[in-house]
Parts: C-alpha cells; structure tokens; sequence
C-alpha cells in the first residue's frame, strides 16, 4: 500500500514539473518570437503620419493627420504609434513636414514630453481670465468647467438722477452666456465626471480680448462680481438690461415678478 502511495505520488510530481515546463517553453517561445520579429523586421506597426505636407507653425488638426505601417525593426523612441494620437492634435509644429511623411515627436513643439494644457482649449482669438469668487458669488461651488454663466456685478458709481455728485451702489450684467474654462485649478480634462471640483476660489473664464479688459476693470472697481449659472442649452441673450439701483428695485419689483411668474407659467404650459 506505501508503494502504491509512493507512485502516485511520484506521478503527480511528474505531472505538474511536465505543465510547468510546458508552459515555460511557451512563454520563452513567444519572447523568442518577439524578439526575432524585432531583429528581422517581421511584422508591421503602425504610426502617425502628415496626410498633406504640413508648414511651420500648424496646429494639428484631425484632418491633417493619417496612418502608416513601417517595419518593427524601423520604429524608434521618436515615431508616435497609433494609440498616441490624441496627444498629437492640437499641437504646434515647429518643422515642417512633407506629404505623408512619418510624424515624429520631434517635429511638435516641446516635443514628447509637453502635455496638453489650459492654453491648448482657448480658441482663436479668445483668451482666458480669472476672476475670484467665493460662496454665493461662485454659486455656493457647484459650478463646473464648460459650465455656462453669466457675470454680474456690483459697484459703487456716480448717481445718474441726482445734480449732486453722490455715489450709489448699482448692480448690472457685465456679460452673458460665459464658458468656464477653469474652475480653481481643475479644467475639463483633468476633472473626473464623478467627482465634485472640491473648494475653489476663482473661476476661469472664456472671452475675448474686450470682454477680458472689462473683467479686469471691472475687478479694480469698489464691488463685486457674482457669477449665475445658465442651462446648457439656454442661449437665449437679453438685448436691454438696465443697471438695478434702490429706486428701480422700489418701482419695478412688483413688475419683476409678475414677469416672472408668466414665464413659469409659460414654461409648465408647454412642457410635458
């Protein structure tokens, strides 16, 4: 009986030494397969490259870009494979490229290792500003990048009904339908869909070069400006929008509301 033990012991011994040869052999089979396809030039690997010869200074765009298959054995660190595609667009050229040429890392501005920043979503001819916010102002943080809002502001100006010259403080829209670029640090990108963009005391907004001279006088002003958020799909601008002061709040606010409440009702008569 010890013998027969012995042996079937001795025959599950053997049996898993003979799997685990087996599939070391394999695994070394396929490596040495790898590595011949790299020395011989086997097999093919795809790459970015120019669809059209390309000058100077572009900025990459989808259309300007194809792909192309060369040898294993032809690849270098400097080829941009196909996965990395999405690191390309948007990028500036700092040499020219000809007529479906293989891209290189080589040939973007700030090569490999530059990553896409806030200037790279900042359309042409628009900049980007920020302005500081905090609670109410901000909407109480619940604001989010590609958010859109409007700016208001608040300000210590020269009476307009008064000979004298007093000051008084005034409330006015400064801009509409404004994208968020930012909020804090956090950009579109690098905030995950999932979470909150936690505590932030400014925004970054998307404007162009005359909306941003306005922002940032406006900030020097006595006041304060307070953001309003908008539905995405509300494009809807008011062409007249008067400067609120103590007296038209005292004559118009029965008016306000009643233009208010027919709205509401406008808007529960037509949705279903």
């Amino acid at each position: 009986m010890k013998q027969k033990f012995v042996l079937i012991i001795s025959l599950a011994v053997g049996l898993l030494a003979g799997v685990l040869s087996y599939s070391w052999l394999n695994s070394k089979n396929a490596e040495f397969e790898r590595e011949y396809a790299r020395i011989v030039g086997k097999g093919k690997a795809t790459v970015i490259a120019s669809d059209a010869a390309l000058p100077v200074g572009t900025v990459i765009q989808p259309a300007d870009i194809g792909y192309m298959k060369i040898d294993i054995n032809s690849v270098t660190d400097d080829h941009i494979l196909e996965k990395d595609a999405g690191r390309v667009i948007g990028r500036k050229l700092a040499r020219s490229v000809g007529s479906r040429t293989p891209l290189l890392w080589m040939h973007l501005d700030g090569g490999r290792q530059r990553t896409r920043t806030l200037s790279d979503d900042i359309q042409q001819s628009m900049r980007a500003v920020s302005i500081p916010v905090s609670g109410a102002s901000g909407v109480s943080g619940m604001l989010r990048p590609n958010d859109s809002v409007d700016v208001l502001g608040t300000f210590v100006l020269p009476s307009e009904t008064s000979n004298v010259k007093e000051a008084e403080m005034v409330t006015l829209t400064v801009l509409q339908n404004v994208t968020i670029l930012a909020v804090g640090d956090k950009t579109l990108r690098s905030l995950d869909d999932s979470r909150s963009p936690g505590s932030y005391g400014t925004v970054t907004l998307h404007v162009t070069p005359r909306e941003a001279e306005v922002l940032v006088f406006a900030q020097q002003m006595k006041g304060k400006l307070f953001l309003t958020l908008r539905n995405p799909s509300d494009v809807y601008f008011e062409e007249e929008l008067p400067r609120v002061d103590f007296n038209q709040i005292e004559s118009e606010l029965q008016n306000l509301n009643e233009i208010r409440q027919t709205k509401i009702r406008n808007i529960r008569r037509t949705t279903p």
